[in-house]
């Protein structure tokens, strides 16, 4: 097969420096772009003859820019935070009418996908819990992208509203969840922690495989476990 064609949106951030290092070093993968938040991108895109863009900027850019990869006839992979369930439906409609595919990460972790896995089994037994989310100094939105997706997963298993997020923002964290819960005389603790973006590797090349032959877009780790 040939190597799979990868743009990079959000190259200068650091987890787009990174997932450009990793792809440049990845057999089976070519980068044939890496590309600014700010960067002209339909026209770069359509340069490119990228199949897959991994959009990996900021914050509410994230449904947008996969809008524009979908109509250059790329499939997008967006693991940045604030896509909403609703643009993720949107997102599908129209890469299914064009005959692509893509997938909306909140978190490449494998580790934490596992985790959320077994929040949902507990939550039917334990449905009082409480979400702290603890990441570095320079994360710009709070709560963050993950702790939201994994707060509408437990509510839909039966979690008591409001289920609440407390965030920490401390210089010396990476990335770190804890779900706690709560019941008659007793607290059962799931705690995720990740030191470095290494931990996102694996769970983002299979991401970019995956959305190579997807049909619609996907949401979540688990559409690729």
């Amino acid at each position: 097969m040939k190597p799979l064609r990868v743009i990079v949106v959000g190259a200068r951030g650091r987890m787009g420096r990174f997932a450009c290092e990793l792809l440049a070093r990845t057999p089976g993968f070519e980068l044939v772009g890496e590309l600014g938040r700010d960067a002209a991108l339909e026209s770069a895109l359509r340069e490119a003859g990228a199949e897959v863009g991994l959009d990996l900027t900021v914050a509410g850019l994230g449904a947008a820019h996969a809008r524009t990869m979908l109509a250059c006839g790329v499939r997008p992979v967006v693991g940045t935070s604030g896509v909403t369930r609703a643009e993720v439906d949107e997102l599908d409609r129209l890469a299914r009418a064009q005959g692509l595919g893509g997938l909306v990460v909140p978190n490449f972790s494998l580790g934490m996908a596992c985790l959320i896995r077994a929040a949902e089994q507990l939550v039917r037994d334990f449905p009082d819990v409480a979400i702290v989310e603890l990441h570095h100094a320079e994360k710009r939105d709070a709560p963050s992208g993950t702790s939201l997706a994994t707060r509408a997963r437990l509510l839909a298993r039966g979690a008591h509203a409001p289920l609440a997020i407390q965030s920490v923002r401390l210089p010396g964290l990476y990335a770190h969840q804890e779900l706690v819960f709560g019941g008659a005389g007793e607290t059962l603790t799931l705690r995720h922690d990740m030191h470095g973006p290494a931990a996102f590797a694996p769970g983002l090349l299979a991401a970019l495989r995956w959305a190579r032959s997807a049909e619609g877009v996907g949401f979540g780790l688990e559409c690729v476990l």
